[in-house]
């Protein structure tokens, strides 16, 4: 197992396993998650060398670069040109982070991700439906109403159904929850948004929402439980066909 020499500025071991020939920038990602996670690293260190990371995992520096910036982007790392890669927290302030890293480099799991996100969502909308006030169920409303009123202008449709199931998870009174669930938007993002891109696929999304705002009215958990779950039924399986269709492409 490769060391660090002394007067290097991580003096940690870097247990890194040889990426196979050919994989994409993610699975180095992957690798240098487990790097900066194995508890041996101090806030604000500063990471190897592109070149280092490259030979230790046996891949072009292109795509060192490449997982590099996708970890600045999720708050990981920071890089100061002319200085290097540093650690941007503590690991433990890293885990939430790179529970989410963790999950969307496997683009396998797109089903299971679906299946976690569905599941969340109703339980959000049952608590919802217990401690929302009624100017949260009116706020419910008018995002409903904006949905309505663009259903031919996809980027507003999706605008106003996010603000939606934010909405519902706040008013559940629970942030763990609310915070799951914001993970598992932002993993799906690209698919949900691709998945509402016509007149039939909005009327549906509306149609939806709808009855999960009646049921909701009605102070009826399981009603809504119901209403949610329908909806996010029909919302997966748009999501898996836009994800097939992209694949086969």
């Amino acid at each position: 197992m490769p060391v660090f020499r002394d007067d290097d500025p991580l003096n940690v071991r870097l247990e890194l396993e040889s990426v196979p020939s050919g994989s994409p920038a993610s699975v180095v990602a992957r690798q240098l998650v487990q790097l900066l996670t194995d508890g041996e690293l101090a806030p604000g260190s500063r990471l190897p060398s592109e070149r280092l990371l490259a030979e230790r995992l046996g891949v072009g520096r292109s795509a060192v670069r490449e997982a590099l910036a996708a970890l600045e982007i999720l708050g990981i790392v920071h890089v100061r040109p002319g200085s290097g890669t540093y650690l941007q927290g503590g690991t433990s302030d890293l885990l939430p982070t790179t529970l989410s890293w963790g999950l969307m480099l496997a683009a396998d799991r797109t089903r299971e991700l679906l299946e976690v996100r569905s599941s969340l969502e109703c339980t959000a909308a049952v608590l919802a439906t217990q401690h929302a006030t009624d100017e949260e169920l009116d706020r419910l409303t008018h995002y409903l109403e904006q949905q309505a009123a663009n259903l031919d202008d996809p980027e507003a449709f999706i605008d106003a159904d996010i603000r939606f199931h934010v909405q519902i998870a706040r008013s559940a009174r629970n942030e763990v929850l609310a915070d799951l669930l914001q993970s598992m938007r932002s993993l799906l993002r690209v698919w949900v948004d691709r998945g509402v891109r016509t007149r039939e696929s909005t009327e549906a999304a509306y149609e939806e929402h709808r009855r999960v705002l009646e049921a909701m009215r009605t102070r009826d958990p399981a009603a809504t439980e119901a209403a949610m779950g329908s909806h996010m039924a029909t919302a997966s399986a748009r999501i898996r066909a836009v994800e097939a269709g992209a694949v086969s492409d």
